[in-house]
């Protein structure tokens, strides 16, 4: 972790390769309704995003130890679940989007192209992620892993980071990919110059 601090915080900073997205922080928007799950055993936190007028949802980094659980939350806030969200390809666990697909009609599974991973839909940087009347915008945040991206949502009033950036520090360097220059370069270009308002 020292490693990843001392080179994270001493690097010069870079000019980065993807192009800056500004978010919507001017909408009127009804906020979108979002519940946090977390699994212990992975260190994993799952998001439930609700579009308030439809009802549809998506499900960002879900676990395949929590697919239940996940189902009844789904089912007790009476949603229409579309898409499983992954923010890169986890190590520590297996995502549970294809158990969902077994479970869940018309389910589909969402990640980045850099990650090499198989999905249903691929994205890339400036995609668009639609749920009824809402959605959620790519960045790409390499470094922890190459395929690593963040989601921000419509109104720019949330964003989630997956790994690239935790409280008080970020994900570990050291393998599928890592590079610490690639994560600062990200954090800085990409998370950093988000609104004070985005959380």
């Amino acid at each position: 972790i020292l490693r990843i601090l001392y080179v994270f915080f001493l690097l010069p900073i870079q000019i980065s390769s993807f192009a800056i997205i500004k978010p919507n922080t001017m909408s009127s928007l009804p906020p979108i309704e979002m519940q946090q799950l977390f699994d212990e055993e992975s260190s994993t936190y799952t998001y439930l995003l609700i579009d308030p007028e439809t009802r549809e949802a998506i499900l960002i980094d879900p676990v395949d130890k929590q697919v239940d659980r996940d189902l009844k939350v789904c089912d007790e806030a009476k949603v229409k679940l579309i898409y499983g969200v992954n923010t890169h390809a986890h190590a520590d666990h297996i995502t549970g989007t294809g158990i969902l697909k077994t479970k869940v009609p018309n389910f589909q599974s969402v990640i980045a192209l850099s990650s090499q991973a198989k999905a249903d839909k691929h994205v890339q940087h400036g995609d668009q992620i639609h749920f009824g009347t809402r959605y959620i915008s790519v960045r790409a945040t390499p470094g922890h892993t190459d395929g690593c991206v963040s989601y921000l949502t419509d109104d720019g009033k949330s964003v989630f980071t997956g790994d690239a950036l935790l409280i008080m520090g970020c994900g570990r360097t050291d393998f599928q990919g890592g590079s610490a220059e690639k994560l600062y370069e990200s954090v800085h270009s990409q998370l950093f110059t988000l609104p004070d308002e985005t959380i």
